[in-house]
């Protein structure tokens, strides 16, 4: 019950310093320690968490600068623990749809204990038979990106063709098993021989290439799709989507996801090829995340028997311990994961 007086402990906590300009650097947060008690406070319709895994994700750049219109979240505050997607177990709770031992994922904070504020903004993890880690990306915020903006943004045709960039990370790589499970033929761009390897090899693209070794990005395109492209799944923004607009077919498709080209530039690039929408009719959405959550049950029900029948793969590169975490979420901005970051925090 709320109330008594709790367990004190050392509550390992990763702080935002200040707010950043340019490329983030490690020294941008620190690690403390602060002693902390493990109760609510009374009247508190919040719950007290210990959190297992945290999500390193590319939209946390945007939440390092002071904005002036809030992006999917607000900026984090110096001086307080870094916020994010995580995954964590209930130790107490004042809220009805949480009780003590349910595991959970959603927004936590960086450290060892959270109290989170807004539970109902979480959602309980009924399916444990598989990885729990899955759920900072394959089950959580990452996999519902790529089930909205693939199946809802995109509206797919069997037999079309598809272009990912960024593909071997969180999203890309999901986005892409999508598409082949559905019929189309799809292609991803990435940034290392290692990952082009792991996009044809493990995740079964029909091509790929490395951007960074292309000196012509619309010859690249034109190389692996000769024929055009039906859907363009955007996760780089800059040079790549002025590439793809030459090469978009007539009614194409472009699901906006993120830019991760352009999030630690002063001052972000244009794009000159947007005559290229007009001439091929081409329709190009933004969208997050938040505005399809309600399909959580929907993308479930069809992702969960393809994990345990094999026909989806995931791979996540994993940070262990807290301490590590801001090395983690500063290495996204140079490509440095091999697909989805995770911090473990405990592994119980």
């Amino acid at each position: 019950m709320a109330g008594d007086d709790g367990e004190a402990v050392r509550n390992k906590q990763v702080i935002f310093r200040d707010y950043v300009s340019g490329f983030p650097k490690e020294t941008d947060m620190e690690v403390r320690e602060s002693a902390m008690k493990l109760r609510l406070p009374e009247g508190s319709n919040g719950i007290l968490v210990k959190n297992l895994y945290l999500s390193c994700d590319p939209y946390m750049r945007n939440r390092m600068k002071k904005l002036d219109v809030p992006s999917y979240r607000d900026s984090f505050q110096p001086g307080s623990p870094v916020t994010g997607y995580g995954v964590a177990r209930v130790l107490e709770s004042g809220h009805p749809n949480f009780k003590k031992g349910d595991l959970l994922w959603g927004f936590t904070g960086w450290e060892e204990y959270s109290l989170i504020t807004a539970p109902e903004t979480c959602f309980k993890i009924a399916h444990a038979d598989v990885p729990l880690s899955y759920y900072t990306g394959l089950l959580g915020m990452p996999g519902m990106t790529a089930y909205a903006g693939f199946f809802k943004v995109c509206s797919p045709k069997k037999g079309e063709t598809v272009f990912i960039s960024a593909a071997s990370g969180a999203v890309g790589q999901l986005v892409g098993q999508f598409a082949k499970l559905f019929g189309c033929y799809v292609v991803g761009s990435a940034g290392s021989k290692e990952k082009v390897d792991l996009l044809k090899n493990k995740f079964e693209f029909d091509d790929a290439f490395n951007y960074k070794e292309e000196p012509d990005l619309d010859a690249a395109l034109k190389r692996c799709l000769p024929e055009g492209i039906d859907i363009y799944f955007e996760n780089v923004g800059g040079k790549m989507l002025d590439a793809v607009l030459l090469n978009m077919k007539i009614h194409g498709r472009i699901a906006v996801c993120g830019m991760i080209s352009q999030y630690n530039l002063e001052q972000p690039e244009g794009v000159h090829n947007l005559m290229n929408m007009v001439l091929k009719r081409v329709r190009m959405e933004g969208f997050t995340v938040f505005d399809y959550y309600h399909l959580y049950p929907e993308f479930l029900e069809m992702v969960l028997p393809q994990i345990k029948e094999g026909k989806i793969v995931y791979v996540e590169d994993t940070a262990e311990g807290l301490e590590n975490a801001p090395a983690a979420l500063v290495g996204l901005f140079s490509g440095r994961n091999v697909g989805k970051q995770v911090v473990v925090v405990s592994h119980e």
